[in-house]
């Protein structure tokens, strides 16, 4: 073989083909297996025809068609898969080789995969990879992490096929060392299930509370569209809803209720208990699928449970207006707890995040994209230790702004029984971030009444404990203290 590939990926589903097709546009040699071999020819003499694509029946091959430092790029399932492809190219692998997995792996398994890899001299690299389709194709959001010493050997091939903002700048920089790719993606998810949560309780409020039909809702979108929810969620969802099926009814009416999900959402949940960082609006998004998956028990419940029928007479426009605010403000406390989480893991795993920065890989190319990122860059470029983005001047002002009406649809939501989950708990957070003293105090005498496990006080220092014999017989030996 006289040619040897820039870099090598295993895996062409169609993420996988459509990076191949990008980094080969930009000037790369791409080499190509898949487990399946007939897919690499399918692909080689169909989409890759005529490119310079080198296609591989074998992991031997492969590896033989690669420069040196070789870098191959698993394009795979998530999980069992990933450690599979890792111990079939070891054997064949030279030190200072590079893999890289731009699947939506679970960071901890990153953690281990890159130690691992590098005892044995080798270099791993964990990447979200964001975008879809089109973005794998025209250029995605890209997130790496792993061995350090790995990125200058990538970083010209990642930058030249990543999306880009304004100015050129690449979506894609060093994340941090070892799972830090992959955690940062995992919380991109998170934020994408919040977003799509919120879009959906807004349609379901103008659908069931103001009655508007799929072509109502498609204007509505379209005009915020020119707006500060100028995303691409929201460009979506506008040509989403003016979509006619075959008999010319919106085919959005015709789609079955049960919403699914890879496990993204979930993960990014569970982490921010395991760290204890308050993540509501993305748990109840990951919630909201679920319920949604109960269909037929839902169908059932509904023939029995009743509640208010929805009826609005006040000034619809108005209201509209009023909902436009609501889903914007809902947004700003959904990615404020996002970063907050995106520090929590920096602390826990001594990863050195540029928040900014990761705004900035979201600006372009990838799901949760829009001119609202750069609000949040620009928050961090003027602040690196802003705690969290509801204190930023910008995003402080737009909560006051924005207030009144907030409040107005969730209570009028509430009075007419629809469900906003997310709006609700967004909300929530807010009054509960904003409140100087929480009902907490009367939860801590609770718990040292039937648990013995102490209490702080306001009149004497912080880490000083205290313990009440409140029935005068439990005597005075109190529980050890513990924080998450």
């Amino acid at each position: 073989m006289s040619q040897k590939a820039d870099i090598g990926l295993i895996g062409l589903a169609v993420m996988g083909e459509n990076l191949v097709l990008n980094m080969e546009s930009r000037g790369f040699t791409v080499a190509v297996f898949n487990r399946t071999v007939e897919k690499v020819t399918h692909f080689v003499e169909g989409r890759g025809k005529g490119k310079k694509i080198i296609g591989a029946t074998s992991i031997q091959e492969l590896v033989s068609a690669l420069k040196t430092p070789r870098r191959i790029m698993l394009m795979v399932k998530a999980g069992k898969p990933v450690d599979e492809f890792i111990e079939l190219l070891i054997p064949h692998l030279d030190k200072g080789d590079i893999v890289i997995d731009g699947g939506n792996s679970h960071y901890p398994d990153t953690i281990r995969r890159t130690k691992y890899l590098e005892s044995k001299g080798l270099q791993y690299i964990g990447t979200g990879v964001s975008g879809g389709e089109e973005g794998a194709l025209k250029g995605p959001s890209i997130m790496p992490g792993g061995s350090p010493s790995a990125w200058p050997h990538v970083k010209p091939i990642f930058q030249a096929i990543s999306a880009k903002v304004e100015d050129g700048t690449p979506c894609c920089d060093w994340v941090g060392s070892d799972g830090a790719g992959h955690f940062v993606k995992m919380v991109h998810n998170g934020i994408e299930y919040g977003d799509m949560q919120l879009i959906t309780e807004a349609y379901q409020i103008m659908k069931e509370l103001l009655g508007m039909t799929a072509g109502e809702m498609h204007d509505v979108f379209k005009e915020w569209n020119t707006r500060d929810l100028n995303s691409y969620l929201i460009e979506i969802t506008r040509d989403i809803l003016a979509y006619k099926d075959a008999d010319g009814g919106p085919l959005v009416d015709k789609i079955l209720d049960t919403a699914g999900q890879k496990g993204t959402g979930k993960w990014t949940s569970v982490t921010s208990l395991d760290l204890g960082i308050p993540l509501t609006l993305i748990s109840e998004a990951v919630y909201g699928r679920c319920l949604s998956a109960i269909k037929e028990e839902r169908v059932e419940a509904s023939k029995i449970l009743h509640g208010p029928k929805p009826s609005f007479k006040g000034d619809r426009n108005a209201f509209l207006h009023d909902l436009e605010k609501a889903l914007y403000a809902s947004k700003i406390v959904s990615y404020a707890q996002g970063f907050t989480l995106l520090r929590a893991a920096a602390e826990e795993y001594k990863w050195n995040l540029n928040y900014g920065g990761i705004a900035l890989l979201w600006r372009g190319g990838c799901i949760i994209r829009s001119v609202f990122l750069g609000k949040i860059k620009e928050a961090f470029d003027k602040n690196p230790n802003l705690s969290n983005l509801l204190l930023d001047p910008f995003f402080r002002e737009k909560m006051e702004e924005s207030q009144e009406a907030w409040r107005r649809v969730i209570s009028t939501a509430v009075l007419n029984g629809i469900w906003v989950p997310a709006f609700s708990t967004a909300l929530n957070y807010f009054d509960g971030y904003r409140n100087s003293r929480l009902p907490a105090n009367l939860l801590q005498a609770q718990r040292d009444y039937f648990g013995a496990h102490q209490y702080e006080r306001v009149d004497k220092p912080r880490g000083e404990f205290f313990h009440t014999n409140w029935t005068g017989r439990g005597g005075d030996t109190a529980s050890s203290t513990y924080l998450v």
